[in-house]
């Protein structure tokens, strides 16, 4: 009893926490609901890179991201589509000629040399850059779209006082041939290997020459924006560094180095892009498609509890809680991940109702089948319960694995349907198994519902109520 009680006062909890995350923080709406732009960027081969390869794709939409997180979108969806082509959209942005002219140019990746007399003011205005960086990521977070937009104009001020402290760009991204990852031997580090041009490398020897030793760093700037500052030891005085290869040094992790050097690749490659396709989805529609989204939930939401009643009679009652339950720890959970809600979203929000409904039928006919059989009402719960556990596990675990598949192979709007069905089908479990149990222990606990009829209609008499 006491065990039964403490579930019952977690679920309540879950419950009250749940209202006031859905209370305070707004949801995320795909282009679909809210209305947008959507852009499809098409990747052009040149004499230098012939071929568009998964490498050269991935590069480009690492600067294409970037690129977006300057618009300020906090929902935006950058994803390649085939070999050779990249699918922005942006919710909430009503002028696309603007986003196209950012998003269309080239990416600007140059080396420069730090001015003299600038060694103390950099750290203390990359310290400010990083508060209002963490100030636009929580601003994403609570979808404050004023504070996002303050903070992306802060930032921007940020970068251009940052470019001020350097001197006009030495080396182009057409003087870098390759920037790769490399572990660091004998540690958990990890290192950023840098290929020049000859020409390039040229530039490069004649760049760490100056600086080596002075304390003053080498900026290396996408898009402006201030990518890395490393310094060069005094050993490289005389000759600076020659080759045609460096590396850059430091504590970073596997999946830093890796970012960094897509993000310096991206900038170095001379790939030309073209928008092929710039749409805009209206607002309206958007919110058509959310309101006949509500109507279609609800209807089939309140379908199902009256067929539960009905059929089930006392434990449909206690299901039926059990579903409201499900759908309000869903939205939570959904809020609480950031899933961006898009039509197929909420379509696998739906299915998943139905796949927490299955798995309350499968309990409820177990039940039935054991009180049938002669069994009292309690055992007749329990075994329902432990018997119908391994079926709903199976079924459950079958539907999770489907959607990992459909999430891991697929793209866009379908990437939403198996994110919401799986969490969907994850908290259905947890409310068929937990909620559902716990709310028909606790009815057995009083006498006058105590009855083998509120459960099962046409149970054979000669069936034994007591515990």
């Amino acid at each position: 009893m006491r065990k039964q009680r403490s579930v019952l006062i977690l679920i309540l909890v879950m419950i009250i926490v749940s209202i006031v995350v859905i209370a305070n923080r707004p949801f995320r709406l795909g282009l679909d609901l809210r209305g947008g732009s959507q852009l499809t960027i098409q990747l052009k081969p040149s004499e230098a890179v012939p071929t568009i390869d998964e490498r050269v794709l991935t590069s480009v939409q690492s600067v294409i991201e970037n690129r977006v997180n300057e618009l300020g979108v906090s929902e935006a969806v950058v994803q390649t589509v085939g070999q050779d082509q990249i699918v922005v959209q942006l919710p909430g942005v009503n002028n696309p000629e603007e986003a196209e002219r950012v998003l269309g140019g080239t990416a600007q990746l140059d080396f420069r040399e730090q001015k003299p007399g600038t060694e103390q003011q950099l750290p203390v205005e990359l310290q400010v850059q990083q508060g209002i960086k963490q100030q636009i990521e929580d601003a994403k977070k609570k979808a404050d779209s004023q504070a996002l937009a303050t903070a992306i104009e802060s930032l921007n001020k940020s970068n251009e006082a940052i470019a001020q402290l350097y001197n006009n760009p030495l080396l182009r991204g057409q003087d870098l041939k390759d920037a790769y990852p490399e572990p660091v031997q004998g540690g958990g580090n990890w290192n950023i290997g840098l290929v020049f041009s000859p020409e390039g490398g040229d530039k490069f020897a004649e760049l760490t020459k100056n600086l080596a030793g002075t304390g003053r760093t080498i900026g290396i700037f996408l898009d402006n924006d201030l990518l890395s500052a490393p310094s060069v030891p005094v050993d490289f005085a005389d000759t600076g560094i020659t080759g045609g290869r460096a590396v850059i040094t430091g504590r970073f992790t596997a999946e830093d180095a890796n970012a960094l050097a897509v993000q310096l690749r991206g900038g170095a490659l001379p790939v030309p892009v073209e928008i092929v396709e710039n749409r805009t989805v209206g607002a309206t529609l958007g919110r058509d498609s959310i309101q006949r989204s509500i109507y279609a939930g609800v209807t089939g939401l309140i379908l199902v509890l009256i067929f539960m009643v009905v059929y089930y009679r006392l434990p449909g009652l206690i299901a039926d809680f059990s579903l409201l339950i499900y759908a309000l720890l869903s939205l939570a959970l959904f809020n609480l991940l950031g899933v961006t809600l898009t039509l197929p979203g909420i379509a696998g929000f739906i299915l998943s109702i139905g796949m927490a409904v299955d798995a309350n039928v499968l309990i409820f006919e177990r039940t039935r089948e054991e009180l049938k059989a002669g069994k009292t009402l309690y055992r007749s719960v329990e075994s329902g319960f432990y018997r119908a556990f391994s079926s709903i596990l199976d079924g459950n675990v079958t539907t999770v694995i489907a959607c990992i598949a459909l999430f891991w192979f697929g793209t866009g709007l379908v990437k939403g349907f198996a994110l919401t069905l799986g969490l969907g089908v994850v908290v259905s479990m947890l409310t068929a198994i937990t909620c559902s149990r716990s709310f028909l222990f606790l009815v057995l606990d009083f006498p006058e519902l105590r009855k083998p009829e509120f459960f099962c209609p046409n149970v054979v008499k000669k069936s034994v109520i007591s515990n």
